[in-house]
């Protein structure tokens, strides 16, 4: 039989283990809250509690290290909940094994979840040196954390709410990096509550009078923004959505490059018929690259003229080679009533590993280890506007942005410097199902109008096009659609977007300064902490 001092340690040791089990599991709890907050699930309301158990269980850790591991374990849950749909991605187009897209993608979502490591951190090191309710320091790490840490897919807890317009108006403010303040403030109240309920009393009230001014501030902004709107002239747009499944290499027979042109050419004239005044094709659907140099669509006699059969403007997403230099760009190109190229976009903000290779400008010979196609366009220079001569008259400056553009908040900040009255997302979010990733990217896309107070009209390949109003509202959906297993005919759907001077707020002339604000907040808060803990 073991000696009472033996008993003693082996007594503590299961305790301790007891104890880290326990917060393990409220940092999985927590995790998934997040993701179920998100779509596709929706249960947006979960967010505001979702934190809570993460606080118990960093707080309650047995070492530094062990707060760390909870905290991190937390965002690697709510990463692996939200962005699941990465693994068939792999598996279907990059062809590897289940076990290598499943060990990618945990890479993925153990560099995601640095975010909160250094949340967990930054809030632990703090909160040994100074009291501060949770109600205040987790809001400012939380948003410092969200900035700084560089995302393929940006992305933060702000998108639990982008079904709940009067919670996201604070994004004419600050960006959507506020409304995870939000977010995190009420979580933080509620956790300050539960442990010492008293010396929360205080923090908490001012935590909810935060959140009433938001409130209250979206309320007053959507009406003024809605008696704007019902005096605006409206613009119809079709959105050509063809559903196609697109070659990874971007090459296709004869025979399927002239079905696809006809189908986009089918629905254009329906649309056309049905009212539309613009009409846009989504990222890559005209299915033949062509030359830098291209000015005016192709004669009538060619089997790749474009506008056949209808003939009002059209913004096509299309391939543009400069055989000169070799280089290849991802482009918006506009035909004007007469056929002439009246604006051009190329994307400036490439997705990584597939559009460019990090590091291939040094390393070229890296080019020989790729695939055909992989990794081969140049960025554009910078965020552009389209000169559309609209109905009756109307001068309108479209503001394109290619594929995730529409969620990269400085990026976008750089488009509402160009006052757009419209901004065209031209999309092919084709490679990644039709159950998730699409309605994700809708999800993060809603808070752009909000941003600039401009409408966006979406053209995505294979769904979900859309018509988001300046309230971040959103007003018409199509659908998603999985080519690749379960094909549908080409489709599109008439909207009608309202024509306001967009670029006029907050947001555009100061961008992120609340985030960076916290960030200084919490880089002095930690400074100080780690120098007295040195000085002890």
């Amino acid at each position: 039989m073991p000696h009472g001092r033996e008993l003693l340690f082996e007594t503590k040791d299961r305790m301790r283990n007891l104890n880290f089990y326990g917060a393990l599991a409220l940092s999985t709890l927590s995790g998934c809250l997040w993701f179920l907050s998100v779509t596709p699930f929706d249960y947006s309301a979960l967010a505001w509690i979702a934190a809570v158990p993460m606080f118990l269980a960093i707080e309650r850790a047995g070492s530094f290290r062990a707060a760390l591991f909870l905290g991190w374990w937390a965002g690697l849950v709510e990463t692996a909940g939200g962005f699941y749909w990465l693994i068939d991605v792999m598996r279907r187009f990059a062809d590897f094994p289940w076990v290598g897209a499943a060990l990618v993608f945990l890479l993925f979502c153990a560099a995601r979840a640095i975010i909160f490591l250094l949340f967990t951190a930054a809030v632990c090191a703090i909160r040994r040196r100074f009291r501060l309710p949770m109600a205040l320091l987790g809001p400012m790490a939380m948003v410092s954390c969200e900035l700084v840490v560089p995302q393929i897919f940006p992305c933060g807890q702000w998108i639990s709410q982008a079904w709940n317009p009067l919670v996201i108006q604070i994004s004419e403010l600050t960006g959507p990096l506020g409304v995870t303040a939000l977010l995190m403030m009420v979580n933080g109240a509620l956790y300050d509550l539960m442990v010492n309920a008293r010396a929360a009393r205080y923090p908490a009230i001012a935590a909810g009078a935060l959140l009433a001014a938001a409130l209250i501030f979206g309320s007053v902004r959507m009406r003024q923004v809605d008696a704007v709107l019902e005096h605006a002239p409206r613009l119809k747009v079709g959105l050509v959505q063809p559903n196609f499944a697109y070659s990874a290499t971007g090459e296709f027979s004869r025979d399927e490059v002239l079905r696809q042109l006809g189908a986009l050419q089918e629905q254009s004239r329906r649309l056309e018929s049905e009212g539309a005044q613009l009409l846009v094709w989504s990222e890559g659907a005209f299915p033949i690259a062509v030359p830098r140099d291209f000015s005016a669509d192709f004669s009538p006699d060619s089997l790749a003229m474009i506008r056949r059969g209808f003939a009002v403007p059209t913004l096509i997403g299309a391939e543009m080679y400069d055989a000169a230099h070799e280089d290849a760009f991802n482009s918006a190109l506009l035909l004007d009533r007469n056929g002439k190229v009246g604006g051009r976009y190329d994307k400036v903000r490439l997705l990584a590993f597939g559009e460019y290779i990090p590091g291939i400008e040094a390393f070229p010979w890296l080019r020989k280890l790729l695939p055909d196609g992989a990794g081969k366009f140049t960025a554009g220079a910078g965020p552009g506007a389209i000169s559309l001569q609209g109905p009756g008259d109307l001068g309108l400056r479209l503001g394109p942005v290619i594929c995730y553009e529409d969620i990269l908040q400085e990026f976008l900040r750089g488009v509402g410097q160009l006052h757009p009255n419209l901004l065209v997302n031209l999309t092919s979010d084709s490679w990644f199902g039709a159950e998730t990733e699409p309605w994700e990217h809708l999800a993060l896309a809603v808070f752009a109008s909000v941003e600039l107070r401009v409408s966006m009209v979406r053209a995505v390949n294979s769904g979900v096009s859309a018509l988001i109003d300046p309230n971040g509202r959103l007003l018409q959906k199509s659908y998603a659609d999985d080519p690749y297993r379960n094909p549908r005919p080409a489709d599109g759907i008439l909207v009608s977007a309202p024509i306001v001077p967009g670029g006029h707020t907050v947001y555009t002339a100061v961008g992120n300064l609340f985030a960076y604000l916290c960030l200084a907040g919490t880089l002095i808060l930690v400074t100080i902490a780690l120098r007295g803990r040195r000085q002890t």
